[in-house]
């Protein structure tokens, strides 16, 4: 069985931060990442992180100290991305969110937000079409 799509990059990671002054100075500062795009009204800060991004939000509430994985990202190759969800939910697996144009390493694109068998949020997101 052939399938609808292939990984092929980690796109971004996401952090929740306590405090996020210190998370962007640490990272930018310290690390020499760079601020590429700000989302205000989510508190979101996207730093460019080689040809992938790490996003920092800041922690609603109390977080462990190495338990701050909001989700991941990555980068899927399929020609119909609507095929993708239908093959993962017959596979048994929670699509947490549907579809809907996000912003990411590549840009705007179509993405879904799936739940793995460990519990963590796992975004696919659609990687433009190479023609």
């Amino acid at each position: 069985m052939s399938l609808p799509f292939r990984v092929a990059e980690i796109d971004h990671l996401v952090l929740r931060c306590r405090d996020m002054a210190r998370a962007i100075d640490f990272y930018t500062r310290i690390l020499g990442l760079t601020e590429e795009h700000r989302v205000a009204e989510l508190g979101l800060v996207q730093l460019r992180c080689g040809s992938g991004l790490l996003d920092l939000i800041p922690a609603a509430g109390r977080v462990e100290a190495g338990r701050n994985l909001e989700h991941f990202c990555l980068g899927v190759e399929a020609e119909d991305i609507e095929a993708v969800l239908r093959y993962l939910r017959d596979h048994g697996v929670e699509v947490v969110e549907g579809l809907a144009e996000r912003y990411g390493a590549r840009g705007r694109g179509l993405s879904a937000y799936i739940r793995d068998p460990e519990g963590n949020v796992v975004e696919l997101k659609q990687l433009p079409l190479r023609r």
